[in-house]
């Protein structure tokens, strides 16, 4: 295994870095406060082609590897959570028709969407089927030249500002995750409607609404791949996608840690800087072990990401599990060394506390990525 970087991650990580702070970290606490999403950042980050940056050229993308975007999550995720999940969310969006499209549907929506040109929703998560993805109610019925779909999705990122949205929906209401299809629906189509925004505990500029399916018609050639192939282009994506969190997880981690390691050089207890004693630099080195293996673990699944073949579920599901809970430790801490000023919204640590919580229950709670790894290990 080669664990040094090559030059064009180097280059990325510097770019997206960069960027963040220069562009997002001045704007993270005011989007969380007014609780908006940062439309005026999409068009920046496909200007640096990280609305695709690891897809195929021909596909739209850049090209790079799955590691950089990794990286590049992880940089964006320093800066602004909400904007990680904004471009975690999209790629959601456009990787099962990086998956499953056929040649006409790649030209139409995924070479737009990784240029950035399009905006992407990913639409599994219902009211009553979260984890339990089979027992969705959402049917499409197909009516000559048009399938109609009714029903609804819940906490959908992007939902009400993507261009593009991916639909996955029951086309035969018997044969359960073998009856769900995956369909596109575009912005606009008649029948398609939003819910109020949900008032999030954190990532708020991340904005996420119902997505309503009422009598929505879009003609039959928005199917991907085939009828009845969309629960297992869905976990694919789902697994994929797992990465993305995890990198999310390592990049609020990382802030984490700097803003603890920050505040305790400055911050005078007793005579001295509190980060002279040993009690407070033992928990910022715990903090930087579990950070960094967290980051490695993150990079190997990324890693097989590449081979597209690869069923990658066990290892997606270790780096989200690990991540997500490490993280929960590492920003807890960091609070802990701000003590009461960390309590404060004047200070990051606060956001990041809030911002947090999600990574361990979106793209499958803690529980889901065990039940995931157990099956691994016993089938």
């Amino acid at each position: 295994m080669n664990f040094e970087y090559s030059e064009e991650q180097l280059s990325i990580r510097k770019m997206v870095r960069d960027f963040s702070k220069e562009v997002l970290q001045p704007k993270a606490a005011e989007i969380d406060e007014e609780n908006r999403f940062p439309t005026e950042h999409i068009p920046k980050l496909a200007e640096l082609g990280l609305m695709g940056i690891a897809y195929p050229e021909e596909d739209g993308g850049v090209g790079a590897d799955a590691i950089a975007e990794a990286i590049a999550v992880e940089e964006i995720t320093y800066s602004c959570a909400a904007t990680g999940s904004i471009l975690t969310a999209h790629y959601l969006g456009i990787d099962g028709l990086y998956l499953a499209s056929n040649k006409e549907q790649r030209k139409k929506y995924l070479v737009p969407g990784c240029k950035g040109e399009k905006l992407f929703a990913f639409c599994l998560t219902e009211p009553n089927g979260g984890t339990d993805v089979a027992s969705m109610k959402t049917k499409a019925k197909l009516v000559g030249d048009d399938y109609i779909i009714n029903g609804s999705k819940i906490f959908i990122t992007n939902g009400a500002y993507a261009d593009t949205l991916v639909v996955y929906a029951k086309t035969d209401l018997e044969k359960g995750a073998k009856g769900i299809s995956a369909f596109i629906v575009e912005k606009g189509t008649p029948g398609l409607t939003y819910g109020a925004g949900d008032d999030k505990m954190g990532i708020r500029g991340a904005r996420t609404h119902e997505v309503i399916f009422e009598n929505c018609r879009i003609p039959k050639e928005n199917l991907v791949g085939h009828e009845g192939e969309g629960f297992k282009i869905a976990m694919s994506v789902v697994d994929r996608g797992r990465i993305g969190i995890a990198a999310m997880a390592v990049g609020l981690a990382q802030a984490a840690l700097d803003q603890a390691i920050g505040y305790s050089k400055e911050r005078v207890a007793f005579n001295k800087l509190i980060s002279e004693y040993q009690g407070l630099q033992w928990m910022m080195a715990e903090m930087s072990a579990e950070l960094e293996i967290g980051r490695l673990y993150t990079y190997y699944a990324a890693s097989l990401k590449d081979k597209k073949e690869y069923r990658l579920s066990k290892e997606a599901a270790i780096a989200k599990l690990f991540t997500a809970e490490a993280s929960n430790r590492i920003v807890h801490k960091a609070v802990q060394i701000h003590g009461g000023y960390g309590y404060m919204k004047e200070y990051p640590v606060e956001r990041l506390y809030r911002d947090q919580r999600i990574l361990e229950i979106f793209e499958g709670t803690s529980q889901v990525q065990k039940m995931v790894i157990a099956h691994q290990l016993f089938k």
